[in-house]
């Protein structure tokens, strides 16, 4: 990778950075909300998009590098934040099912033992926990 990527990225993740310390967090702030803190339903049971007869190694969004690693999110619906915490701003969310690009990863604040967090690419730069995001084909690279 070139010097000038390599601080391409690094200016990224800088920004993204700055943007999570100056942005409080807004998860969990809406009583009317169904999704907890990490993005998931209340009701872990409800099934988005009968998902479960689905080749989840097909390509859902048309959109995608196919150079980079792919991954499916497992949780009902989750939150895709500004920084690898619970205290990233929420940029999207991504639902059950839904195919992403994965750029890299990073260790971050833990989510049910997993510490790792993918850096996804699909449109909007924006990180997702591993702990609910299931890796397609080989592992991302670290960032």
């Amino acid at each position: 990778m070139s010097l000038r990527s390599r601080l391409s990225i690094a200016v990224a993740a800088g920004a993204l950075a700055v943007t999570a310390l100056a942005t409080p967090a807004v998860a969990g702030d809406d009583p009317d909300d169904p999704r907890d803190d990490w993005g998931q339903t209340q009701n872990q049971n409800q099934n988005h998009g009968q998902d479960q007869n689905q080749d989840h190694g097909q390509d859902q969004n048309q959109d995608h590098n196919p150079r980079l690693p792919r991954g499916v999110v497992t949780a009902s619906s989750l939150a895709l934040r500004s920084a690898p915490n619970r205290g990233g701003q929420i940029i999207r969310w991504a639902d059950r099912g839904e195919v992403v690009s994965i750029f890299c990863k990073t260790n971050g604040q833990s989510v049910q033992g997993n510490r790792q967090w993918y850096l996804l690419t699909d449109g909007t730069w924006a990180w997702g926990s591993a702990r609910y995001i299931r890796t397609i084909g080989p592992a991302p690279r670290w960032c």
